[in-house]
């Protein structure tokens, strides 16, 4: 079974996360091919990122500055997939979020996984913005972000009593985000099992590295 990580990236005290990442956590775990654990970021008091190469300590075992982060970064790297749950902020995804990924570093623990975005406004496209915007930085980390996402609109009215979204379009838009998510995240799986190559940025510097001293020894 796959280890999904659902990241609710807001902690706002009066934030509207609450009845979309609830959602979203009932249909993952009824979908059957996830073993689901929920990150909210209020728990996880993580420092405005400011690792280095001094904070790090050990590069084989990382100590990092704060035992949080080490702790974010072992977290992390549990996870077999990831949905990544943010409102949109001045047409892009939350700076807690942000701060979150950005903590994630060099344990390249995001790599060769996929990821699906879950995006709620109050306004008319649902956060399609910060998806957008959050896709971009999915890449760097090395995950993999599928083109498919769940965008809820006007918020303050998209559930009901219930919980259950007013808009059938949001529960066809989850199942095929799930769906997306167990098939990407078993191919990657199996991908990882047989090996992966090290992170390009380490390969490219080595191969950099190699090229200057062939020059400074003369050799072609």
């Amino acid at each position: 079974m796959l280890r999904l990580h659902v990241i609710v990236g807001s902690t706002r005290e009066t934030r509207a996360a609450e009845r979309v990442f609830q959602w979203i956590d009932r249909r993952a775990r009824a979908h059957g091919a996830f073993e689901v654990t929920l990150l909210d970021l209020r728990e996880w008091p993580l420092p405005m990122f400011a690792e280095h190469f001094g904070t790090l300590g050990d590069p084989a075992a990382p100590t990092y500055s704060d035992p949080v982060v080490k702790r974010w970064n072992q977290t992390i790297a549990e996870g077999d997939a990831f949905i990544f749950i943010t409102p949109e902020y001045n047409h892009s995804f939350s700076g807690v979020l942000k701060n979150a990924i950005d903590n994630v570093w060099a344990s390249f623990a995001f790599r060769n996984k996929p990821v699906g975005m879950v995006s709620y406004s109050s306004g008319a496209v649902g956060g399609a913005r910060a998806v957008e915007q959050l896709a971009l930085v999915a890449i760097e980390t090395e995950l993999v972000p599928l083109r498919n996402s769940v965008l809820v609109a006007a918020v303050g009215g998209a559930f009901d009593d219930d919980g259950e979204p007013v808009n059938p379009a949001s529960d066809a838009a989850a199942t095929v985000l799930l769906d997306d998510l167990e098939w990407w995240g078993n191919a990657l799986a199996v991908a990882r099992a047989n090996g992966v190559l090290p992170p390009g940025v380490r390969r490219f510097r080595e191969l950099v590295a190699e090229a200057q001293a062939r020059v400074q020894a003369g050799t072609p």
